[in-house]
């Protein structure tokens, strides 16, 4: 049985590995970016510092602001994608939906930073939600259920080789005895 078990578990591994080749190269490539985003100023740019406290200024003082900056190209509400508000820093982080990132001072509301945020684009190529509508559901889902299939089959092969070489390590010691 040990033996058609690891046949079986080696023909899986195989056909498998090679069905989510491209997904899971996608997920670990863009995961390594993911995981130096705080280091690399390219992929997601520096959190600036201010004086730290509540901020003061108002919604419409940070459109004002924020527009300030021609190339992050926010004019109105329906350009920005979200507030990250920061007291501990003194900052607000303005994400406009074309990925520009404008970072201000929450008291005064000067510009601190301008800059093209990639970390939004790259977690969504990792999440597979990038590529198309159904790809984090249809594609990246099933791939990352088949990893966990390639892991057990990896474990069996793991365990089965193991337990047939210590057998024949026992055998093979008893009649050199």
């Amino acid at each position: 049985m040990s033996a058609s078990l690891r046949r079986i578990s080696r023909s899986l591994h195989l056909w498998v590995s090679l069905g989510i080749f491209i997904p899971v190269v996608i997920v670990i490539g863009s995961g390594l970016l993911l995981q130096v985003k705080k280091e690399v100023d390219w992929i997601q740019p520096p959190t600036q510092k201010a004086a730290e406290g509540a901020p003061t200024l108002s919604f419409a003082e940070i459109i004002d602001a924020v527009a300030q900056a021609p190339e992050a190209q926010l004019t109105s509400w329906d350009d920005i994608d979200r507030l990250d508000v920061r007291p501990s820093k003194g900052i607000i982080k303005v994400r406009g939906n074309n990925h520009w990132e404008v970072q201000l001072d929450a008291t005064s509301g000067d510009v601190l930073q301008v800059a093209y945020r990639r970390a939004d684009t790259i977690e969504a190529i990792h999440d597979g939600s990038w590529f198309f509508e159904g790809a984090k559901l249809y594609v990246f889902l099933p791939a990352a259920i088949l990893l966990f299939v390639l892991w057990i089959t990896g474990l069996v092969m793991l365990v089965t080789t193991l337990k047939s070489k210590y057998r024949k390590h026992y055998y093979q010691s008893k009649r050199h005895r």
